[in-house]
């Protein structure tokens, strides 16, 4: 069945404050698969982080596709907005800010955790 591929993105919205939103990708049916096209990236990383390891209120700079390898982390939003992403799980983080805007913690971006028993394994590609 052919249905479009939904990732959770952290973006900004025209105010600059950091909000959840979906990316659609749409597939083609291809020899038994169905592929997305394309997606050009940048580069990756392989993470590791304790439990309880935690940032502060922060902006993604660069466009990064987040994949969950082991663990839980939980993505916080200034307005109390949150998301539990687990093993399996993605999102695509690319708030960011005009440069007009300077960023001001206690307004703008995202803050992570891990949260949960184990530590956290995630791959970071960069876009």
């Amino acid at each position: 069945m052919k249905q479009p591929i939904i990732i959770t993105k952290i973006n900004t919205n025209e105010e600059g404050i950091s909000i959840f939103s979906e990316a659609i990708f749409d597939v083609n049916h291809r020899g038994g698969m169905f592929l997305t096209d394309q997606i050009t990236a940048k580069n990756f990383r392989i993470r590791k982080s304790n439990v309880g390891y935690t940032t502060a209120f922060h902006l993604a700079g660069d466009a990064t596709f987040i994949i969950i390898l082991k663990g839980s982390l939980k993505i916080e939003l200034q307005n109390g907005d949150a998301k539990i992403f687990n093993v399996g799980e993605s999102f695509i983080a690319e708030d960011n800010l005009p440069e007009s805007i300077a960023f001001n913690d206690k307004i703008h971006g995202h803050k992570a955790s891990v949260i949960g028993d184990e530590p956290l394994e995630a791959i970071h590609i960069k876009l």
